[in-house]
């Protein structure tokens, strides 16, 4: 009696349960892997795919000859021997050899038949342009899931949903023949689609690779993007690296390779970093004393080569001085003294409050991972001294794209947009999705002293410090800046130039930067010219005729 009474309590109130239990220990679940969501640049070319491998596993309970199995994967996989014979003797349900198998060699174990030998068809990550862009696009680990740059930023997007295959087997683990397979077929991630121009992308590289050699460089950094919207048309901090084997060094050394060095070469300047601007800089100081109706273009100055501020004596890098001059020809003489004199007119609390509107004291929101904020004195601690110095565009530190949004601001009428790769999101038939979308802000800049500010600076370049990124045809506007790195007794510098085209109505803006070039340094010297061949290539190439 109390036997039938269990029996039936576990039949009428355990029968989901112990039904449940049962199902758990009679199938054996294989996971089918969902391809990851392809990135195509915005003239639609592939520049991540993925290539078919394959996942060997094997099932303890199913093997009938240990030592084949253990003597076959070692060769076909190439792996210790030792290593193998621990998978294949350990008693589990399932135990993974090894992913991203080539499909060949997939093929081949499949091919013999082995029992207890599962191959379960995979994806692997691959990048047709191998060092393209690779510290924008960056790359995926060996579960497909993305690690750094847009692979991880869109990481949600990109992922599909793994589907799965349920087998039955019997108490000692065998499949059942003849039974019913369940399957529940994988889901595609999604694909994305992407501001960048593989053919500008190629080009900057090219360019920016020559410059390395030329100059002896550190690194050779160049940003193309669209001021009116914020689209990046190109990104590099060259040298780059090999997403297909990204965890070689781009370089060689007899040290062992440790993650600090490889996050280093992954590090991307253009976002990760901070420096000092230098006299790029000088455009928002210009902007800010226009906008706090503090300046006009026919102002005088003088410049005796220096500026006494409290007990200290800042000179410009005319050591002689350009002596009597207006700001115009301040601005095209790219002269400190006349920006300190203007950085006073307008007074820490107003310059903040206008460097605040230009967005500098925040990140840019740009879809990259790891981006840096910029460092500013406190304004509480900016005296007489600080205020001079940061006129010019030292003691303080942003990102080459903090500096590149804000110059947008100025010459696109106002408006403060954000800086990004993403267009829209398509499915696996490429229909549109989802547009993706970025918060701007209106009125930064008003549009008076926008057009101020791009007369000025196409001034630069037609008769100024700027000269040398002239291109015939073209009106361009630009600056340039030459900024010594800390320590200052270090005698390293940072040679750049910002420059946008057509300077009436900018459609595209370029900032390159030279860390640490031997030789001339200056930035009107080695930095100006490199955006002039740019445009000379580009511009064209973008529909932007000449006048």
């Amino acid at each position: 009696m109390i036997m039938i009474a269990r029996i039936g309590l576990l039949m009428l109130k355990g029968a989901d349960k112990y039904s449940k239990l049962a199902t758990e220990v009679q199938e054996r679940e294989r996971s089918i892997k969902a391809p990851r969501g392809l990135i195509y640049d915005r003239n639609g070319n592939i520049i991540a795919g993925n290539k078919p491998v394959c996942s060997i596993s094997v099932i303890h309970s199913q093997i009938t000859d240990t030592e084949e199995v253990i003597k076959i994967l070692s060769e076909k996989l190439s792996m210790d021997e030792s290593i193998v014979r621990q998978k294949v003797e350990k008693i589990s349900s399932r135990e993974k050899i090894k992913s991203n198998v080539e499909k060949e060699i997939a093929d081949e174990i499949r091919s013999m038949d082995l029992d207890g030998v599962m191959v379960d068809e995979d994806y692997k990550r691959y990048y047709p342009y191998s060092t393209l862009a690779s510290k924008v696009i960056g790359f995926t680990g060996a579960d497909n899931q993305g690690i750094v740059g847009l692979e991880v930023w869109y990481d949600d997007v990109l992922m599909g949903v793994d589907g799965s295959i349920n087998t039955f087997t019997d108490a000692r683990g065998i499949e059942i023949p003849n039974m019913a397979e369940t399957r529940i077929d994988p889901i595609a991630g999604k694909n994305l689609v992407i501001s960048l121009d593989i053919n500008i992308q190629q080009y900057i590289e090219q360019t920016a690779a020559e410059v390395l050699e030329k100059k002896n460089a550190k690194r050779v950094c160049i940003i193309v993007m669209n001021p009116q919207n914020g689209e990046i048309y190109g990104m590099t901090d060259y040298p780059e690296y090999d997403l297909n084997d990204p965890f070689t060094l781009n370089y060689e050394t007899d040290e062992e390779v440790t993650q600090d060095m490889l996050n280093g070469m992954w590090r991307n300047f253009c976002i990760n970093d901070t420096y000092e601007p230098g006299s790029t800089f000088k455009i928002v100081t210009a902007t800010a004393a226009f906008e706090a109706d503090v300046l006009e273009v026919t102002d005088g100055f003088y410049c005796p080569g220096y500026r006494v501020v409290e007990d200290r004596r800042i000179r410009c890098h005319k050591v002689v001085g350009h002596g009597q001059e207006t700001f115009e020809e301040g601005i095209m003489n790219s002269c400190n003294p006349v920006f300190m004199d203007i950085g006073s007119r307008v007074g820490a609390k107003d310059f903040y409050k206008y460097m605040d509107n230009l967005g500098l004291f925040e990140k840019t929101g740009i879809d990259l991972p790891g981006e840096a904020g910029s460092i500013f004195h406190k304004l509480e601690n900016v005296g007489a001294v600080e205020l001079a110095t940061m006129s010019f565009g030292q003691s303080f530190q942003i990102t080459p794209l903090q500096l590149m949004r804000a110059v947008s601001a100025v010459i696109n009428g106002g408006t403060l947009v954000t800086p990004h790769f993403g267009v829209y999101v398509t499915d696996e038939n490429n229909n549109i999705t989802d547009k993706l979308e970025y918060p701007t802000t209106p009125n930064a800049v008003s549009g008076e002293t926008s057009e101020t500010m791009k007369l000025l600076l196409e001034k630069v370049v037609s008769e100024g410090t700027g000269k040398n990124a002239y291109v015939e045809g073209y009106s361009i506007g630009g600056k340039t800046a030459t900024s010594e790195k800390l320590p200052r007794s270090s005698n390293k510098y940072i040679s750049s130039f910002l420059g946008f085209s057509p300077a009436s109505n900018p459609q595209v803006i370029t900032l390159i930067l030279i860390d640490e070039p031997e030789g001339v340094y200056y930035g009107g010297t080695v930095a100006a010219p490199v955006v002039g061949d740019i445009y000379e290539n580009i511009l064209p190439y973008l529909g932007i005729e000449r006048y």
